[in-house]
């Protein structure tokens, strides 16, 4: 069973920067793809920018271009996202995917928190 493990959320002010970090249990280069997405108090869970380990292809949704970005970080075998001039509508709790072969992993989520 992949186990996968979310951390750095918190709170922080308008403008501010976050980075959150995606552990998991394999090797990183073993999924197909990678990604973080996030969930607001009701609403549906989006995606926000994912990367395909191997290549390191990436793709961002439109309110996290310019401002977010996805990541390997090789050393740790974990998928980072940098998030940077955070607004109060990135207040979600941000959970990260790994994607092999029409299966799906969630980890637990970890909370972002962006006061204006």
């Amino acid at each position: 069973q992949v186990q996968v493990v979310e951390s750095g959320g918190g709170l922080v002010q308008a403008g501010g920067s976050l980075r959150l970090s995606c552990a998991v249990s394999e090797s990183i280069f073993d999924f197909n793809f990678m990604g973080w997405y996030r969930q607001a108090p009701g609403k549906e869970r989006e995606l926000v920018a994912r990367i395909a380990p191997p290549g390191g292809s990436t793709y961002y949704a439109d309110s996290a271009k310019g401002r977010f970005t996805i990541f390997r970080n090789n050393a740790a075998n974990t998928i980072d996202l940098q998030m940077n001039g955070l607004k109060s509508e990135d207040t979600a709790v941000y959970y990260c995917n790994a994607y092999r072969l029409c299966r799906n992993w969630w980890g637990q989520g970890t909370q972002v928190t962006v006061s204006s």
